[in-house]
């Protein structure tokens, strides 16, 4: 089964890859070209649904045959402590061309406005999962707390600054196998690794 990521984020498809090792995981730039897709929803649920629809509309338009799924993610951090930001604007918080390191400038710097070091924070990622005019959504979530200070270069986003609970380390120096394990993106993926299951034995029946 081709597998269209509905994203440009090289992070978000590199750790979708991980997970279906066994199918022709794609992002939708090498089928249609590179495009933003306009994020409206106010929830991340909402964008994920978004994203998907405008990824199958698309494919529709091109006439793109192969038998595909797509998968849309959208995901972010929230800080309570901040007035629940960056949310839904994780990816921008810091303006539409934003890179990881503006955003994480922005947090540390909104940290600091209130003279904080480190509270609390979560992760959400919802995923949808379009095939054959139908949409499913799963969530999955992190919990942990933000630092005022970036530490560690690996994984993406706001990884630097985050601690998973149960961690004395920041997501940007785990190992990527303890980060697959906690990943909010993770357990989302793990729950519609079930829908597509469903939908391919559906399609062999």
């Amino acid at each position: 089964m081709n597998i269209i990521i509905a994203s440009s984020n090289k992070g978000k498809i590199a750790e979708i890859q991980r997970w279906l090792p066994e199918h022709i995981v794609t992002p939708y730039s090498e089928i249609l070209g590179s495009f933003e897709i306009e994020e409206t929803g106010i929830t991340f649920q909402e964008n994920a649904i978004i994203k998907a629809k405008d990824i199958v509309k698309r494919l529709v338009e091109s006439g793109y045959e192969k038998e595909y799924i797509v998968i849309s993610d959208d995901s972010g951090i929230t800080v309570p402590a901040i007035n629940n930001e960056p949310n839904i604007y994780s990816a921008r918080y810091a303006g539409l061309d934003a890179t990881d390191k503006d955003n994480n400038a922005k947090l540390i710097s909104k940290l600091k406005e209130k003279n904080i070091s480190k509270t609390s924070a979560f992760y959400t990622a919802c995923l949808a999962v379009a095939y054959n005019g139908k949409i499913y959504t799963t969530h999955g979530w992190m919990h942990g707390d933000v630092i005022s200070i970036e530490k560690g270069d690996g994984g993406f986003g706001y990884d630097p600054l985050f601690i998973p609970t149960g961690y004395t380390e920041t997501l940007g120096t785990l190992d990527n196998r303890v980060k697959k394990e906690l990943s909010h993106r993770s357990k989302a993926l793990a729950l519609a690794m079930k829908v597509i299951s469903v939908i391919l034995k559906q399609n062999i029946n």
